[in-house]
């Protein structure tokens, strides 16, 4: 089975209760969560004004194909109330695909690896608790090299939020 990589993140209502709705849909579909990082709380990304998220990574198994996953991905978002305005406004949930295993991906509606992962800590800290060993296959880093050369300055702590696995 292909390593794959789901990020998802939270800043309105429910933090914690948006990410473990959000598991508890993507298990619904016939993805099965075969580890979750740790919660961390973050800085917003890309858009300052607005409140920090919870953010967790989920590796899985999934019977699809990458495009058949983003379907469901944005299905979830919609389901639980995403309403997309503005790039990087704050939102219910988002699930994003990271990683489909050593897929490379560039279509108009798909990017695997996700461009932005080198540059984000909040993937990176929990891609390193998952999967430290991990090799980007376009940059040919582990998961702990790109931590160590990210720029990202932004806030990223654990928190001590834990998932109801017991639901999943």
């Amino acid at each position: 089975m292909r390593k794959i990589y789901l990020s998802l993140g939270s800043n309105q209502g429910s933090r914690l209760n948006n990410l473990q709705t959000a598991c508890i849909e993507i298990s619904n579909y016939a993805l099965k969560i075969n580890a979750s990082s740790p919660i961390y709380e973050t800085a917003p990304w890309g858009k300052s004004d607005q409140p920090w998220f919870y953010n967790l990574l989920l590796e899985i198994d999934s019977p699809y194909e990458p495009d058949q996953l983003l379907e469901i991905c944005l299905h979830i978002e919609k389901k639980l109330g995403r309403i997309r305005k503005i790039k990087w406004d704050q939102r219910i949930i988002d699930i994003d695909i990271l990683y489909f295993g050593d897929l490379v991906i560039e279509t108009e509606s798909l990017k695997i690896p996700h461009p932005e992962i080198q540059n984000r800590r909040f993937n990176l800290l929990p891609l390193v608790v998952l999967n430290p060993l991990l090799i980007h296959p376009i940059l040919k880093k582990n998961q702990k090299e790109l931590l160590a050369h990210c720029d990202d300055d932004l806030t990223c702590h654990l928190t001590t939020e834990k998932l109801n696995h017991d639901l999943l």
